[in-house]
């Protein structure tokens, strides 16, 4: 495995979130902003699969509190594509709505381009989240040991902050919440 090298940079896209949710202003008081702010910042790195949804409903139910921020990421393999530009932004309008509906919690959404694991240790060293949570692809221990996983490159070398790796339901489409 290579390892990730400091100077290297990733492209990436902001993702216009809906206007729907509230804005909420900045704090009043000097204790609630920047570093001294109570929420914590939580990487959700996600996909179009059902892991990966399974994965962002139990980050939601179960490990999200009230004045946290949850970053979502997905990585493509090129920013050119328009198309699978406009499917992710609607994936992820739908899950920041979901997140406030449910944990009352503020998201951002990122796209970035380039290797799905270096990019998701580069932005947990960017963001230095309380933790990094993401799905398994479903593979198989040879399959995986194989061919190489995601998130087992996350959990050997991001090295700024926790990686949760919820495992895929097998139990078909239902989810968490």
């Amino acid at each position: 495995m290579e390892t990730l090298m400091e100077d290297e940079e990733y492209n990436w896209r902001e993702v216009k979130l809906p206007s729907l949710l509230p804005i909420v202003g900045e704090p009043e008081l000097e204790r609630e902003q920047g570093d001294r702010r109570r929420g914590r910042d939580i990487l959700i790195a996600v996909d179009h699969g059902p892991n990966s949804k399974h994965a962002f409903d139990w980050a939601v139910a179960h490990f999200c509190r009230l004045a946290d921020t949850i970053h979502l990421l997905h990585v493509v393999s090129s920013l050119e594509n328009q198309i699978v530009y406009e499917m992710t932004q609607t994936l992820m309008e739908k899950l920041c709505v979901e997140a406030f509906q449910v944990a009352m919690v503020k998201s951002f959404a990122r796209i970035a381009e380039g290797d799905a694991g270096k990019v998701i240790c580069r932005e947990a060293e960017r963001l230095k989240p309380a933790a990094v949570v993401m799905g398994t692809r479903g593979r198989g221990i040879i399959q995986s040991v194989l061919q190489g996983s995601v998130s087992e490159f996350c959990f050997h070398h991001c090295k700024v902050a926790p990686i949760i790796i919820v495992p895929g339901k097998e139990a078909g489409n239902e989810t968490v919440v």
